[in-house]
């Protein structure tokens, strides 16, 4: 799937499920977490549009094995170059980043970060934010240089609204793990396939061969203002009173 739509998936997903989420009791005991974190009795507004954005940019994550995906390209050479190595230690496009396995494990290394390192926490909440407006293509069109500028202004604005209504960041690990797998489980959609339970082999796919082709008339012309409908649904469901 596009880069565009694998973000949106992540936004959906996180809309969809943490109410939810919010709702199940404590699974670390830590009054830091209760004070600030998901696992309270509800997210507040800011949280909740704060975690989608979080969500997906890291629904982009599994792609640092792509080069020419839209993460690779995000931060000029340093992310190219980044992704050159996953690419390498992963075993190519659509290798280990895209299993089970990684969404765990970055999951956790998120949550860990968010609970053990503030400043990293942001830096990564920062990149999270900026990868999500990358994606859904906020920026001017034909303009690398003034997309850029607006991507990090806009960026630097979302974090500096979240941090002034006291965001907490507890959730992190959660958002990050929800948005790795729902790209793994877009992209087991598509005619290629996930190899799901890596380290088997073994990849995921829609029987009957009906799977997505990426970047073609379907994804583009009906799925992306189907998902576009969605989210919109569902930030008037979690946000209007009813």
């Amino acid at each position: 799937m596009m880069g565009h739509t694998h973000a949106m998936t992540g936004a959906i997903a996180w809309l969809g499920l943490a109410p939810g989420l919010a709702a199940l009791p404590m699974v670390m005991e830590s009054n830091r977490f209760i004070e600030t974190g998901i696992m309270v009795n509800a997210l507040s507004p800011a949280e909740l549009i704060a975690g989608a954005l979080i969500c997906a940019g890291a629904a982009m994550l599994p792609d640092l094995d792509h080069p020419s995906a839209t993460i690779a390209q995000t931060f000029g050479p340093v992310t190219w170059v980044l992704s050159k190595a996953v690419n390498w230690m992963s075993g190519g496009h659509r290798g280990a980043t895209h299993s089970l396995a990684f969404a765990v494990a970055i999951g956790f290394g998120a949550h860990w970060l968010a609970s053990s390192y503030p400043i990293g926490r942001d830096i990564m909440v920062v990149l999270l934010i900026g990868l999500a407006l990358r994606a859904i293509g906020i920026g001017i069109p034909g303009n690398k240089a003034g997309s850029a500028l607006v991507n990090i202004g806009l960026t630097a604005g979302l974090y500096a609204v979240f941090l002034s209504l006291g965001v907490g960041y507890a959730w992190l690990g959660l958002a990050v793990g929800i948005g790795s797998f729902v790209h793994v489980v877009g992209d087991c959609m598509t005619e290629k396939g996930c190899p799901v339970l890596w380290p088997m082999s073994v990849k995921f796919l829609l029987p009957w061969k009906i799977g997505i082709k990426t970047g073609k008339k379907f994804e583009q012309k009906i799925l992306a203002p189907v998902l576009s409908v969605a989210i919109i649904g569902l930030l008037f469901l979690r946000l209007v009173p009813v």
